[in-house]
């Protein structure tokens, strides 16, 4: 849903091709009228894709978009709306028996981290950091944390070097310590496709292993997609996470920052046991973001601008709580886009006698997460 590298991994090629497409933009947006378009002679002045794709874009009008005024409505809506985002998210797997090998564990002042394999199909295991605070004397919440696209190590604290340190540090990235640190029950996931999962690397990539290129090839010449993969992988963690004594299976959240934050997004709509979400740098509309500048192909999904917006799909998840956490200064996913979706969000919670449950935590910074609101949205729904 973009990637966590393109503020604090950024290169200086991707700055100048987001600048050089911004600037087209608005050149096209000023100049060029249809009338004008239909009067210009291609020869002396060709035609651009971006061009193009901005027409297609400023005549679609979304099929499935929200509009309604009541609960009925609402309900009707979420009929045609919901198969439409499942179809799109593709295929799943074929379930296999829930199978969980223990491989390691560390204790640490707080908490024990554990990490195992939870097998999610039966070619694929997925690797999951464990985090099980100490003197846990009845069951508790626990938190389904996706990483980003710098992959696991700054987001589990496991970085080797003072810079892997400080990036850690100023974007917040270990948010499944830090709920872990506060009483929660965390399950950090090796997003699929990272680190020990990964296959062919991606191009130009070097700060982390990750082959999203290849996944998303494979993923949709199978009829599949990368986010509808990850997905599934969180649905069996929350199965081994409802096995566990400390855990309260009726009080699952799922977080996720940037393309963890998109799974995040998707995820509660394939899985109604996920109670509360917490979506961070992921949130603004496909037209701002993925539409308008360069993404990793993984956060592509196919069909989706034709059908609704970001905030039609966390529209599906009400009336459970989410909170919005965007930094004013996110470059990849504007600001005043993600004002617009959260205005969106506040009348579909109202409609639904809500209100309470949608909240944003719109801070003053970029790309990362942020913990302002993080613990009191917890508690607020979740109980001390």
């Amino acid at each position: 849903m973009h990637q966590l590298s393109f503020i604090t991994d950024c290169s200086t090629a991707r700055r100048k091709t987001y600048t050089r497409s911004l600037i087209a933009t608005l050149l096209f947006c000023l100049f060029i009228t249809p009338a004008t378009a239909a009067e210009r002679d291609p020869a002396e002045k060709p035609f651009t894709v971006t061009e193009s794709y901005q027409q297609l874009a400023d005549a679609m009008e979304p099929l499935q978009a929200w509009h309604a005024t009541n609960k009925s409505e609402h309900q009707a809506w979420r009929k045609k709306f919901h198969p439409t985002v499942t179809r799109i998210l593709g295929k799943m797997p074929e379930p296999v028996p829930l199978e969980v090998k223990w491989a390691e564990k560390k204790e640490f002042d707080t908490f024990t981290r554990h990490k195992v394999f939870i097998r999610t199909e039966a070619a694929y295991w997925a690797p999951v950091y464990y985090f099980v605070p100490h003197n846990i004397k009845k069951k508790v919440p626990a938190i389904v944390c996706m990483h980003g696209h710098s992959g696991i190590v700054p987001y589990i604290d496991e970085g080797k070097t003072k810079a892997d340190k400080e990036k850690t540090r100023q974007s917040e990235l270990d948010y499944a310590v830090y709920f872990a640190k506060h009483g929660y029950i965390t399950a950090a996931i090796v997003m699929r496709g990272w680190n020990e999962t990964a296959g062919d690397q991606d191009r130009g990539v070097s700060h982390t292993k990750r082959s999203c290129l290849q996944m998303t090839m494979n993923a949709l010449l199978i009829g599949s997609t990368p986010q509808g993969q990850r997905s599934w992988d969180a649905m069996r963690v929350i199965d081994f996470l409802q096995t566990q004594d400390q855990v309260d299976p009726n009080r699952i959240a799922a977080a996720g920052l940037s393309g963890g934050g998109a799974t995040a997004m998707y995820l509660p709509v394939l899985d109604d046991r996920v109670k509360l979400t917490m979506i961070a740098g992921a949130f603004s509309t496909y037209r701002a973001s993925y539409y308008a500048m360069p993404h990793c192909l993984c956060q592509c999904m196919p069909e989706m601008m034709r059908f609704g917006e970001m905030s039609d799909v966390v529209a599906l998840h009400a009336p459970r709580p989410v909170l919005l956490i965007n930094g004013i200064e996110d470059k990849i996913f504007p600001i005043d886009a993600a004002r617009e979706g959260y205005e969106k969000l506040q009348q579909v919670y109202q409609v639904l006698d809500a209100e309470e449950n949608i909240d944003a935590d719109f801070f003053q910074g970029g790309h990362r997460w942020s913990n302002n609101k993080s613990l009191d949205f917890l508690k607020q729904h979740f109980g001390e």
